[in-house]
């Protein structure tokens, strides 16, 4: 009994001892690791939102944004601002891998973080902003807006113990500077290699308050973006959202067209709305949007205007402007790539100049059914006719009548149809 005892007390120690172990590992903090490669927009603020409150909910060591972008949105970059200053968790933003850059709202970014890091080859700054379509502001609304972006910036910079007076000059002068010379003027705290170099630096290192950070031998939780966030960035890539345009205007135009396909018409409206979407969140030139609108009208005037194709050719060249105008190159990065514009306008026009041919022709072809197209068939007579007998005509066998009277087999035109009796004539020229 004494054996049994002490072997089931063995056994529940290790178990316990076990169980202690899992748990403790279980409630290591880990480092959250998210890569930002993209423009500043909608999808990416909501992105690193969601990762932030994940890594609140679960106690993380900190949090690693590593950051390669041409700038983006104010409002997202706002948004991310924001969101960074709120967090519990420690935030390092770092600019990598090298050839990286943090241009634009990427500064902003960058001096929220609780600490800033660049890889060797990256840099930093270049954040005038510029209106949309990366058109220049006027000089009254230009000095509002800087000096709004400038008192945010400096605000951020002082509250972190950064060179406020650098960010300052990225803003005003568009100054850019490498991570070395970052590291001297006091825009960033840290050099590292890569992202193992950082995780090694950062150890020990002192947060203010948020405490000091245990990360060598924290496990790491990369952080993927979800289902919502893919599609918010896929959809505001410009040249998917004029595609989505195309797609929407051309599966309208082929339900109003052609009513009662229905497919094309629930397409058609889909996309037409993830294109609306997509143009609220990118900076979009508004002349643009205007000159592709006129283009579907005057494809839809092709049907009811003999023009002779002059209105399709004016579509053509409406939509190619419009798309041409729509978005211009930015720091945000918002361009019409010619590859994707040429193609989809030359597609889009040839559809919509087959739909309005086939609407064209089927408006003013001769009717084949029903009375009117039964008067002008020729057929033979079957049944002799004085004054009535039986006519074989259009594929059908019809009671018939005629002035005089006409044996079977003889040729007939059908001249008229009185009820279900068909009124013919001799057709003179027989075969």
């Amino acid at each position: 009994m004494r054996f049994e005892r002490r072997l089931l007390i063995i056994v529940v120690a290790v178990l316990l001892g076990l169980w202690g172990t899992t748990a403790a590992a279980q409630e290591t903090p880990a480092v959250h690791v998210l890569t930002i490669a993209a423009p500043i927009s909608p999808g990416v603020a909501d992105f690193v939102e969601d990762a932030l409150e994940d890594a609140d909910r679960e106690n993380a060591a900190c949090i690693v944004i590593q950051l390669d972008t041409p700038g983006g949105l104010a409002e997202s970059m706002r948004s991310i601002v924001v969101d960074i200053l709120a967090a519990k968790a420690p935030v390092v933003v770092f600019v990598a891998p090298s050839g990286a850059r943090a241009a634009s709202a990427g500064v902003m970014i960058t001096m929220a973080a609780d600490i800033a890091a660049m890889a060797p080859g990256t840099n930093i700054g270049a954040a005038h902003p510029v209106g949309a379509g990366g058109k220049e502001i006027d000089d009254t609304m230009s000095e509002k807006v800087v000096n709004d972006m400038v008192a945010h910036a400096r605000s951020v910079a002082e509250q972190r113990g950064r060179n406020a007076d650098w960010v300052e000059d990225a803003i005003r002068d568009s100054v850019s500077i490498t991570e070395t010379e970052a590291l001297r003027e006091n825009v960033i705290d840290l050099v590292a290699d890569d992202l193992d170099a950082l995780i090694g630096l950062l150890h020990g290192r002192q947060v203010q308050d948020k405490g000091v950070l245990d990360v060598r031998d924290a496990p790491r939780k990369v952080v993927e973006e979800g289902l919502r966030t893919k599609v918010l960035k896929a959809i505001s890539d410009p040249n998917i959202a004029f595609i989505l345009f195309l797609i929407g205007a051309a599966g309208l135009y082929f339900e109003l067209s052609h009513p009662g396909a229905i497919f094309p018409g629930v397409i058609g409206g889909l996309c037409l709305i993830l294109a609306i979407y997509a143009f609220q969140m990118l900076p979009v030139n508004y002349v643009g949007i205007l000159l592709m609108a006129l283009a579907v009208i005057l494809f839809i005037l092709e049907i009811k205007v003999t023009s002779y194709g002059m209105l399709s050719v004016a579509g053509t060249i409406a939509l190619f402007l419009g798309g041409l105008m729509l978005f211009e190159e930015s720091d945000y990065g918002a361009r019409l790539s010619l590859g994707v514009l040429i193609p989809a306008v030359g597609a889009v026009s040839i559809f919509f100049a087959v739909v309005a041919g086939l609407a064209f022709k089927a408006q003013v072809a001769v009717t084949r059914t029903g009375r009117r197209g039964l008067i002008g068939e020729v057929g033979t007579v079957k049944a002799s006719i004085d004054p009535e007998g039986k006519v074989f005509v259009h594929g059908e066998l019809w009671k018939a009548r005629a002035e005089s009277p006409l044996e079977a087999g003889r040729k007939v035109r059908v001249v008229d149809v009185d009820g279900l009796t068909a009124v013919v004539e001799a057709v003179n020229d027989e075969a």
